[in-house]
């Protein structure tokens, strides 16, 4: 007994809690080493002072001591320091052999970096979640069963031999072309068709991953590597698509600073986990695509040129569905077909659809079209689906192309500029929706996004 008592304050200091013991009249005993480095305080500023007077002179908010003296029970509470941290009190009353309260016991933790690290793992939860989400593998069997030669028009009849010539060798392939003209099935084309088809081809879709989780999501990471990360390490794409195909949509997304570790993946195919200390080999064959003009983003300093040139080794130029009319009617009755068999309807189209389909700019493409007619399969209730079902689902443009535009449009009691200003309406509203960012569609039609921004506010307080 007398070498543990010959000891207590050594046996305190080993504890991982603050430890702070009181007299039944708030004079503090004793503290140990961890409480001294949460309070900011050394022991001989505070024992033998009263716990009331360090409230009184702000040391901190809360004590449990009288409290606890005069109920004898065990209390929490949570007490703010001067310097504003937040410590959790946990006291204990011990009792005298007339079982009176002699001693408060209070085992003390900071919470702030218990919450800050909770908040961070929580984050961290959600992004991965939001990754497993977003990332789409290729053991999808029943994804994009179009055939090559189903596409009816010239330019896809010779976009089908490049492919074959391209789907040969290990040649970078970067697809080029609008929003929704299919280049996610053109990669996966040319991945199945290639030596490597029987091997798994991943995608990433570069817009919908986090900045600050890309690098580990396609080079994977150590064990600990950050908050929340699997104490194994994972994996990344470039080392799960090892000796097959990783499709990287939307390339023209990537920060610049991944660019630059893309750039050795395709030089030297090497990666290099994140926390990790040595680089690892992988056999990954790569194909980007992307809607953005990459030389002109190469201009305003958002992609690198080195990597522009390393990836433009084989080049698909995916045409809009409004250049290969001949194209329409072929995807629209495989839609047609795939989605009355998924609903179990019956479905056909009727003699005035094909006119209004070829008719029609498609701004959305072939996503456009697809979207459209899963809606007519739900929605139309006869079997025969004709134009007048679109609705307002697409523009009448089949039937009215060659109309004189002020037919089109309704005049009455509107002055020139009350027209034009709902022209303007229509092309910037039918422009962001296609598009989806203000920037780019500012881009496009050479103005500032400020006059964007205040010729559609003025038409909603119009």
């Amino acid at each position: 007994m007398e070498q543990i008592e010959k000891h207590i304050d050594s046996v305190l200091d080993v504890l991982s809690d603050g430890i702070y013991i009181s007299d039944r009249e708030g004079n503090t005993l004793k503290v140990n080493t961890m409480y001294e480095k949460l309070i900011g305080l050394k022991r001989e500023d505070l024992i033998g002072r009263r716990v009331q007077d360090l409230v009184k002179e702000g040391v901190f908010d809360v004590v449990l001591n009288p409290q606890i003296v005069k109920t004898g029970q065990p209390a929490t509470s949570v007490q703010t320091t001067k310097k504003g941290q937040k410590l959790i009190l946990n006291g204990h009353p011990i009792f005298d052999a007339a079982g009176q309260v002699t001693l408060v016991v209070t085992f003390v933790r900071d919470v702030t970096v218990m919450s800050q690290l909770r908040e961070q793992i929580v984050s961290q939860k959600k992004l991965l979640e939001q990754l497993r989400t977003n990332v789409q593998y290729i053991n999808e069997e029943s994804i994009q069963k179009f055939p090559m030669n189903g596409f009816k028009s010239r330019e896809m009849l010779h976009l089908n031999k490049l492919i074959e010539k391209i789907a040969a060798t290990e040649a970078t392939v970067l697809i080029l072309g609008e929003t929704g003209v299919g280049k996610e099935f053109f990669a996966r084309s040319i991945h199945r068709a290639s030596p490597r088809g029987d091997n798994t081809f991943f995608k990433l879709d570069c817009t919908t991953i986090p900045e600050n989780l890309i690098e580990s999501e396609l080079f994977g990471y150590a064990a600990g590597a950050f908050s929340g990360a699997s104490l194994k390490g994972k994996a990344g794409l470039c080392e799960m698509a090892d000796q097959g195909t990783l499709f990287l949509d939307e390339i023209g997304e990537l920060p610049i600073a991944m660019q630059v570790k893309l750039l050795r993946l395709l030089q030297d195919q090497e990666i290099m986990p994140v926390g990790a200390t040595r680089i690892k080999k992988v056999d990954v064959r790569i194909i980007a695509a992307t809607n953005r003009d990459l030389e002109k983003e190469i201009e305003q300093g958002r992609f690198r040129s080195d990597l522009y040139y390393r990836l433009r080794v084989a080049v698909l130029s995916i045409p809009p569905l409004r250049e290969r009319r001949e194209d329409i009617m072929p995807l629209a009755h495989y839609f047609l077909a795939k989605y009355a068999a998924k609903y179990r309807k019956e479905r056909r189209f009727g003699p005035d659809i094909e006119a209004t389909f070829t008719g029609h700019r498609w701004p959305g493409n072939i996503r456009e079209m697809e979207n459209l007619i899963e809606s007519l399969v739900v929605t139309c209730d006869r079997p025969v689906v004709e134009a007048g079902d679109l609705g307002s689902c697409m523009l009448s443009e089949g039937y009215d192309r060659k109309r004189n535009l002020f037919e089109t449009l309704d005049t009455r009691d509107k002055s020139l500029k009350e027209i034009v200003r709902d022209i303007e309406r229509e092309i910037l509203n039918g422009a962001l929706e296609i598009h989806g960012s203000m920037a780019k569609v500012a881009e496009l039609l050479k103005i500032d996004r400020s006059t964007i921004f205040r010729k559609l506010k003025r038409d909603e307080t119009a």
